[in-house]
């Protein structure tokens, strides 16, 4: 052993220009020790597609790296967008994944087709390969479209990225993204966080996805963490709606859902609500109708999940003009979902939302702070 008396201490000096850079940090690490996993997190910035309809972030897939606009969606669970050998006119329109231009796809060859609400359907075969969202990159089955409705061809996004439960992937045994960024130890804690941007509330700007963090900024007080009820979608229990704080006596299982505009509720509960609006009306052509110049009002919808109230303002159920001359506007609220109510974007852009997938899934929620 060298005697501490023969040792030679070198002084350290602090760069000045130095900038600290965590991702950057972490990439080297990775680079250096492949072996080891660092935990992260990844943000994906949002586009709003005016007024509010629905938002898609950039993915990339492959090596090199082919980017897709997706659309993150709780209410499902497959990954897909189209490949370069669809030649439906909705295709056409869109980035077309070259999966022969990858050199880490993998064939799967199982076929997969999906449906949605709204009729719109997809299909074609799985494959596998590198997909990355915010810098977090795990290799994941993906749905590579031969096939999509007419519906699709007018959508801004190339595709969906599921964030339900794997009990719902098209194919059984897919795993979600989500699976297996958490059994790949990539990230800081195994949860998705949702900020979606309101036109009204600030100009609808700076969405964002956060996988594997939460940011405490985007919210005021504390997350009130809602118990799922059963895995599939990221369902949970409402235990009462109300208008400016006096309840309407309506609960029913529900979902919160970022594939979904508006928030969907049962009649009964659609029409307790529109009774305590002034001048709305149920219009056997297009659903509920508000006046337009609810835009002003100040009172709120509530619903209550982990005894506590979330508000929806009684602004955003003017959702949308008519168009016709009438002065009212299509409602934010709307019926038809007797057994299971979906609180769609209407309801997560004003209430800040954790998706946390432990052993015992919940969804944190808290009012947004701006």
């Amino acid at each position: 052993m060298i005697s501490p008396k023969h040792g030679h201490a070198v002084p350290l000096t602090r760069n000045p220009n130095y900038k600290h850079n965590t991702k950057a940090q972490i990439a080297k690490l990775n680079k250096r020790y492949p072996g080891v996993n660092i935990l992260a997190t990844g943000t994906v910035p949002l586009v709003n597609v005016h007024p509010d309809l629905e938002y898609y972030g950039t993915v990339s897939v492959g090596t090199p790296a082919q980017n897709v606009k997706l659309d993150f969606d709780t209410g499902s669970s497959d990954i897909w967008f189209p490949s370069s050998t669809c030649t439906t006119t909705a295709c056409k329109k869109h980035v077309r994944f070259n999966s022969a231009a990858s050199s880490t796809f993998q064939k799967d060859g199982r076929k997969w087709n999906i449906g949605y609400g709204d009729g719109s359907t997809a299909s074609g075969i799985l494959g596998s390969d590198m997909v990355s969202v915010g810098g977090i990159k795990v290799r994941q089955t993906i749905g590579l479209a031969t096939a999509e409705s007419s519906q699709f061809g007018s959508s801004p996004e190339d595709g969906l990225f599921g964030l339900g439960f794997n009990t719902i992937e098209s194919v059984s045994g897919v795993k979600t993204f989500m699976d297996n960024a958490i059994a790949a130890g990539a990230l800081t804690s195994p949860v998705v966080s949702v900020f979606l941007p309101s036109v009204r509330r600030n100009g609808g700007v700076g969405g964002q996805y956060l996988f594997g963090g939460i940011d405490s900024t985007k919210y005021t007080g504390s997350l009130t963490y809602v118990p799922v009820t059963q895995k599939g979608y990221w369902q949970i229990h409402i235990s009462d709606a109300s208008v400016n704080g006096v309840s309407l006596g309506q609960a029913s299982e529900g979902i919160i859902d970022t594939g979904t505009t508006l928030v969907i509720v049962g009649d009964a509960a659609a029409q307790a609500i529109h009774k305590k609006i002034s001048g709305a009306i149920n219009d056997p052509n297009n659903g509920w109708l508000v006046p337009c110049s609810l835009k002003t009002n100040t009172g709120n919808v509530g619903f209550k999940m982990g005894g506590k109230t979330f508000n929806v303002p009684l602004a955003d159920l003017a959702y949308e003009d008519l168009g016709d001359g009438s002065g009212n506007c299509f409602s934010g609220v709307q019926g038809g979902q007797n057994d299971l109510w979906i609180l769609g974007d209407v309801f997560i852009k004003n209430n800040y939302c954790v998706f946390s997938q432990t052993s015992s899934p919940s969804i944190g929620i808290a009012p947004l702070a701006y």
